[in-house]
């Protein structure tokens, strides 16, 4: 199964914020959309991303300030911005996740936005395709 796949059920849409948006506004995204990260966008531009361990980090050293932070200061930046393409498969994005430790890719396509995924989508479909299979080898075990 591949990242397309993914995206083909899950659908291409991603909540965006800008790089000089408050981190308060940051929070009532995430809240407002029961997600765990907004990609940052300048104009048409990826800028970055911001997730809920950035937003966490600032309040730990900022509390009470969320109104005055700006995501640009507590972003992602495009230098550091892991990013997958919709050809990637989903086992090799599974070992990409854990091994930078971060639970969500935006995903690229020719240098252009095709969507977001979290590993949380990736493993319902890693789940999803192992429900098939073991359906298939059950069928085919009892004849």
């Amino acid at each position: 199964m591949l990242l397309r796949d993914i995206l083909k059920q899950k659908g291409a849409d991603v909540h965006r914020v800008t790089p000089s948006a408050s981190l308060a506004e940051a929070v009532d995204r995430l809240v407002e959309h029961n997600i765990g990260s907004l990609l940052v966008c300048d104009g048409e531009s990826i800028a970055g991303i911001i997730t809920e361990r950035d937003i966490l980090r600032a309040c730990r050293t900022h509390a009470g300030q969320l109104e005055s932070q700006v995501v640009r200061d507590h972003m992602t930046g495009l230098d550091q911005l892991v990013t997958g393409k919709p050809d990637d498969r989903i086992s090799e994005v599974m070992g990409l996740l854990t091994e930078k430790r971060i639970r969500h890719l935006p995903v690229l396509e020719d240098g252009k936005l095709v969507g977001l995924i979290s590993i949380g989508d990736v493993v319902k479909a890693q789940h999803d395709l192992l429900s098939v299979e073991n359906h298939y080898l059950k069928s085919y075990i009892q004849g």
